[in-house]
């Protein structure tokens, strides 16, 4: 007996270290990742609201939209929160990433804005228009603005369109493709830029005041909250989609962004 006893306390042990290691517990925090700006702000209250049913986040914040991806997929994070599904397909498609979403949480209307020009129909001939870089809210950014009349579009373009789908340009409008990131740094020195509401708000741009074109709140684009797909019927993924998807939150975007960032659930 006195030989078997270690085992035996070992075997009654064995279950609480291994609840001590759940992920979402305070010995192993749900590790999400978020751009920097309204994506981890947000996250900040869903922590709050989660906390309240013993799910403790960890939040860490990315300065671009390809390293949250590539940390999830490495295992460095286990959720991350800040894109949307076109973006995240492409994604998939294009870098082989075991990713899936679980969750919708809020659209950001996509934005232009200018330091010279109060309207597109202002833009200047050869005027200097920027976008973001990426294949989806590259061409996102090209369809506002060729449905505000900026240029004309291939027939049936959508977010996989690239410059090479203009096919009217009477004021022969250069488009810089730089990343998102960088585009609010830039607008001085371009005729206007499409950018993002989570850098834009950063940056101190109200969409809903400051933006000469904005997408309508019922924009295809809802943000989402993505795991590795092997994560996906996890409990702690179904506790972290509801503890986001809660009227508290709604309330606290809302408040918060004033109409800029909606909520998608």
């Amino acid at each position: 007996m006195i030989r078997r006893r270690p085992l035996l306390l070992a075997a009654l042990a064995a279950p609480s270290l291994a609840y001590a290691q759940e992920i979402g517990s305070a010995a192993r925090p749900l590790r999400i990742g978020a751009t920097a700006g309204p994506h981890a702000q947000v996250l900040e209250k869903v922590r709050e609201v989660a906390a309240r049913d013993g799910l403790v986040l960890r939040i860490t914040e990315f300065q671009d939209y390809i390293q949250p991806n590539a940390a999830l997929a490495a295992g460095d994070l286990d959720a991350n929160s800040y894109q949307h599904q076109p973006f995240l397909d492409q994604q998939v498609k294009d870098r082989g990433l075991p990713l899936v979403g679980v969750g919708k949480t809020l659209i950001f209307p996509l934005g232009v804005y200018s330091r010279k020009v109060k309207s597109l129909a202002e833009l200047p001939q050869g005027g200097r228009v920027a976008i973001p870089n990426d294949p989806t809210n590259g061409g996102r950014a090209l369809v506002l603005l060729a449905s505000k009349g900026a240029f004309g579009l291939r027939p049936g373009s959508d977010f996989r369109a690239t410059v090479a789908d203009i096919t009217e340009n009477p004021r022969r409008l250069r488009v810089l493709e730089l990343e998102a990131a960088q585009l609010p740094r830039v607008l001085q020195e371009v005729d206007a830029a499409a950018i993002n509401t989570n850098f834009a708000v950063p940056a101190g741009l109200n969409p809903v005041k400051d933006a000469i074109a904005l997408e309508s709140a019922d924009s295809p684009y809802a943000n989402l909250i993505a795991v590795r797909r092997q994560d996906q019927a996890a409990p702690w993924v179904r506790r972290l989609v509801a503890a986001y998807q809660t009227q508290e939150v709604k309330d606290f975007v809302a408040a918060t962004f004033q109409g800029a960032v909606v909520p998608a659930f």
